[in-house]
């Protein structure tokens, strides 16, 4: 390299957007994602020893996908190499391969090959890869927002590792937003910045754990806001609100807000309001509110709610937290909020609910029955070497229901103490009234 283009890259580098120059350079600045590079875990060994074999980072943008490659380039003793596959093909790829191979012969060294946006490159492509990497002629790192197991080739797959990065926690933005405004190499500091609490927790908010969103509204924030007299550029919401381009709403997910709208989110499925539903689920979606904590809240309306009424609603709520998981947000608000309308438009009932609980009253006041002999197991049973007394008698004169028309005998499975207790009381609402009909057919036989 000649100074020409020494000079070229620092310029380059000085001009970058503060997100790129703000990039963690070690593994000691890399912030978030304890739960694959804390230390000790074995990512984190990983890289320390440079012993990586071939990875997919999988996750949503600005977490630390490209950051994380970064830092391996600048750890590793072994060739880097990086190629986007939104801008390089089969040759591009040829040219590395062929590249590595001389390295490898030369040196004995081998080449790490990241691909940002992994998911982009169409099969041949990635077929072009696997022989390589399969000789161990590269070590693949891969970055995809999209998940690998739907996107990417099964045999690259087998050979990876895949580790999943999660959105930033809030107090991650945080504390990124403040490395930001004091580093004077890298960051703003130089700047003189006083940003107003509610300024920064609007951006960690309406990050959305993408610290890149974060960075970018800071950035503009400090570059298109006039100094003040003593020399000080003054970040307020209003301010933040313009660059990041999304209001603030008044939500503090520890705060009283945070428990009114989930109570009126709540309260809407179970008061069958779907409108008022959607407009609940909106704005905690918008204010951040972590989308599993919302698709917890609707499992437990569809099985304290809606219960037995409509059995479908819990299969359904269950099936949008799996969702979540799979596809995160923003697409997750779809699942989202079908599974909250269907639960606010489903039957209501909380029999099992008012059931359990009951019971567990019951119980908790010491009204303990005993197992009738002929409930009991009939296997053999042993203390210390010698079988009970009373074994023999255990499930003898039990009625077994499918020798019965209907499956069904009358029988009592209740101790004797509560033999005429009630726990289940099925209402006359949706699937819940055609169990109530088999029930008092099937007990007034």
């Amino acid at each position: 390299m000649d100074l020409f283009q020494l000079s070229a890259e620092m310029n380059i580098k000085k001009s970058a957007p503060l997100a790129d120059r703000m990039r963690p350079n070690t593994l000691e600045e890399f912030i978030g994602q304890e739960h694959i590079i804390g230390k000790g875990k074995l990512l984190y060994r990983g890289i320390i020893a440079d012993k990586l074999s071939s990875v997919i980072f999988y996750g949503p943008p600005g977490t630390g996908k490209t950051t994380l490659a970064k830092i391996i380039a600048n750890s590793t003793k072994k060739n880097f190499e990086q190629l986007n596959a939104v801008t390089s093909g089969v040759k591009d790829i040829r040219e590395v391969i062929d590249r590595s191979k001389e390295i490898l012969g030369m040196y004995n060294k081998r080449t790490i090959l990241f691909i940002d946006e992994i998911h982009r490159f169409n099969k041949t492509q990635q077929d072009a890869l696997l022989p390589y990497v399969e000789n161990g002629t590269l070590i693949l790192i891969g970055a995809t927002t999209e998940n690998p197991f739907f996107e990417v080739n099964k045999a690259l797959i087998s050979r990876s590792m895949v580790f999943k990065l999660e959105p930033l926690k809030d107090e991650h933005i945080r504390a990124i937003l403040d490395r930001a405004i004091n580093d004077r190499d890298r960051g703003l500091g130089e700047f003189n910045i006083e940003i107003d609490g509610d300024a920064i927790e609007h951006l960690v908010r309406a990050s959305s754990g993408d610290a890149r969103i974060a960075l970018n509204g800071l950035e503009l924030g400090a570059l298109t806001t006039s100094p003040e007299a003593n020399g000080v550029i003054k970040l307020t919401l209003n301010v933040i609100e313009e660059c990041v381009q999304k209001r603030a709403i008044r939500y503090e997910k520890n705060g009283d807000e945070h428990y009114d709208i989930v109570s009126a989110f709540i309260k809407s499925m179970r008061g069958s309001d779907p409108d008022a539903t959607l407009y609940w689920l909106a704005k905690m979606i918008y204010a951040g509110e972590d989308p599993k904590f919302i698709a917890r809240r609707i499992i437990i309306c569809a099985s304290e709610d809606v219960g037995n009424a409509d059995p479908q609603a819990l299969i359904l709520a269950v099936a949008a937290f799996q969702a979540i998981n799979t596809i995160g947000m923003p697409e997750g608000r779809i699942p989202l909020a079908q599974a909250a309308v269907y639960v606010a438009c489903a039957p209501k009932s909380n029999a099992a609910y008012l059931g359990i609980n009951n019971a567990l009253e019951d119980i908790e006041k010491g009204k303990m029955g005993q197992v009738p002999n002929y409930l009991r197991d009939s296997t053999s049973k042993k203390m210390e070497g010698k079988y009970i007394l009373d074994s023999i008698h255990d499930g003898k004169n039990y009625l077994y229901p499918h020798d019965y028309p209907e499956g069904y005998v009358s029988q009592q499975y209740l101790p004797d103490e509560f033999a005429d207790v009630k726990y289940y009381n099925p209402i006359e609402s949706g699937y819940e009234k055609v169990i109530k009909e088999r029930i008092n057919k099937l007990y007034n036989k």
